[in-house]
């Protein structure tokens, strides 16, 4: 750096920024080399950020950082577009010192990450485009609803337990979980119970109800999405393999995005969290469960996507009823997962339908 005008010029020099993103301002450390420029806090804005480097620090590159959360890729979109080069990081890939670790603020982050950033030790993770983000908040907002209501008909289960109200014989198991027009109308016809319990089953009801309305909205809306030409032919290629039906293979696909970003099947393996935890010393190597990192509901998804596979998929049955000769079943299962994840995998990566001699 040169002195100029009894300025500091840092024309041709890397800035690099952390920042430590709130809702109502962000905490930004800038860099240069190993020297701490700045600290500062600023509004939520990545055109002010870009303003104010450009003029205080012009002719300069500028790179930035900050974690994954609640923010988004917003900002992130924004400082690239404003010559600003940015990446999101995963919080849990962010090196930390042991006094870091005791003293968190929003100072100490910023700059953390500015260091961080300064030593290239970051990675930054998988920016989707804006189109896929939106296909995937869809796809989301029906698996909420369907929670939802999952939630409502254990609330209404756990009441009748309470309060001691047996369900008759004729509503099996599957009609209570599908909640049948017949089982709908006993429960709120229940004999035996007092007016106000009976008002609180029925609100339970008519929020049941609601959310079902709802739900069928949004099957709609999702099932459209399935034929829109991005997705068509993924769906086609995808849906042949036994066990991914419609909705769980759209899950996927906008989950995942392009399949060409992992290099391998460990990579996509690590994504999901089918990877498990190893811990190694000398001669020594244990292995645990799988991680918590990962897509937990991917994984769920995964898991019961394979359960339905070995029932459709004889090949997979038996590959399955070979695995639980020497382990348990939910740890066969895992294993049968990451073959599942591998034919999704194959069948994107070379566009064509499952075939069980090609991947088997």
């Amino acid at each position: 750096m040169q002195k100029q005008d009894n300025n500091i010029s840092f024309f041709g020099q890397e800035l690099n920024l952390g920042i430590d993103v709130h809702k109502k301002q962000w905490r930004v450390t800038i860099m240069c080399g190993s020297k701490t420029l700045k600290q500062m806090s600023t509004n939520p804005s990545a055109g002010q950020l870009a303003d104010y480097l450009k003029r205080n620090y012009p002719g300069s590159t500028y790179k930035a950082v900050y974690e994954a959360g609640f923010s988004g890729f917003t900002a992130c979109r924004a400082l690239n577009q404003a010559d600003v080069k940015c990446i999101v990081v995963h919080p849990s890939d962010v090196p930390v010192t042991a006094k870091e670790k005791q003293q968190k603020t929003d100072s100490i982050d910023s700059k953390k990450l500015a260091r961080c950033l300064t030593n290239n030790e970051l990675v930054g993770i998988h920016i989707p485009d804006i189109q896929l983000e939106i296909d995937r908040a869809l796809v989301r907002q029906r698996e909420r609803i369907v929670k939802d209501i999952a939630r409502i008909k254990n609330r209404v289960k756990s009441m009748l337990f309470q309060f001691g109200v047996d369900v008759p014989d004729q509503f099996t198991v599957s009609q209570t979980r599908s909640w049948s027009k017949r089982f709908t109308t006993w429960l709120l016809n229940i004999d035996g119970v007092t007016p106000s319990m009976s008002q609180v089953i029925g609100n339970y009801v008519q929020i049941g109800m609601q959310l079902r309305s709802q739900l069928l909205v949004l099957t709609k809306q999702v099932r459209a999405l399935c034929l829109e030409e991005r997705y068509a032919n993924n769906m086609r290629l995808v849906t042949s393999i036994p066990g991914f039906g419609m909705m769980t293979s759209i899950l996927f696909l906008t989950q995942i995005g392009d399949v060409h970003r992992f290099k391998n099947e460990d990579q996509m393996n690590s994504y999901i969290g089918l990877i498990p935890k190893m811990h190694g010393s000398g001669d020594r190597m244990k292995t645990g469960k799988i991680t918590n990192r990962g897509r937990k509901g991917m994984k769920i998804d995964l898991i019961e996507i394979s359960w339905k596979g070995i029932e459709k998929d004889p090949a997979l049955k038996m590959k399955f009823d070979e695995l639980i000769k020497t382990m348990t079943k939910n740890k066969a299962i895992i294993r049968i997962a990451r073959k599942m994840l591998s034919r999704f995998r194959h069948v994107l990566i070379h566009q064509t339908e499952y075939v069980n001699a090609v991947i088997e």
